[in-house]
């Protein structure tokens, strides 16, 4: 085990107000989590009142920077030996994720990664889930099919030897790739988490592609990067 041992976890939210409030209480209820971190990446509507009001602490963004962005900032102002990646939409299945920190305290992995159950919802045609699988495998060897899933525990000995976190929607694609890059083992673990889900509306559309486009950037970079 770590020398530390304190398992904090990062919430970075971008206007949650409708969730952010389950998601914090159902998060107070594991009892392994030491500290609840919230990462206002420059919310427009109540989500930094409802967060003020629940005692966590909360780091403030005068603008929005991207889940990336808001994540380094968590790593550089917390004291850590296990790191929860959470999104703020999880809702009243965020204590779910108990499932994802007991493998990594009782080393059955340095990160876990949330397999959510199959979308009830129809989404785009798969374009970006594929970019990230192939791109993670292209890059090491591996094939998992959690690469996007922003639900995650991870060792610091992991965190301090990744050196690239991009600020938007390419994250967790490349610190998938430079925790199997530098010999560490990601276990995938089945949750009944559940989250808001993209249709096929327009603006469901133009997040996917500044998705793929973020990701295939990101897949770029990491030709350059370890």
């Amino acid at each position: 085990m770590n020398k530390n041992s304190k398992v904090i976890a990062v919430i970075p939210v971008y206007n949650e107000e409708n969730f952010i409030e389950n998601t914090i209480k159902n998060i107070q209820s594991i009892k392994s989590i030491d500290e609840i971190v919230i990462v206002n990446d420059g919310s427009t509507d109540n989500t930094e009142n409802i967060v003020k009001e629940m005692g966590v602490k909360l780091i403030n963004l005068n603008q929005n920077r991207g889940k990336g962005f808001a994540i380094k900032k968590a790593i550089e102002e917390v004291d850590y030996g296990y790191l929860v990646l959470i999104d703020g939409d999880l809702g009243k299945t965020s204590n779910e994720v108990e499932k994802l920190i007991l493998p990594v305290l009782n080393d059955e992995g340095d990160v876990s990664i949330a397999r959510f159950q199959k979308a009830k919802k129809k989404g785009g045609f798969g374009f970006v889930k594929k970019l990230a699988k192939y791109g993670v495998y292209l890059y090491t060897g591996k094939k998992i099919d959690t690469t996007l899933s922003g639900q995650r525990v991870y060792k610091k000995e992991v965190i301090d030897k990744i050196s690239y976190i991009p600020d938007r929607f390419g994250i967790e694609v490349a610190m998938t790739v430079q925790t199997f890059r530098h010999g560490f083992s990601i276990k995938e673990v089945d949750v009944e988490m559940t989250h808001r889900e993209t249709g096929r509306s327009m603006k469901d559309f133009i997040h996917r592609g500044k998705q793929f486009w973020d990701i295939l950037k990101t897949l770029i970079q990491l030709l350059y990067k370890g």
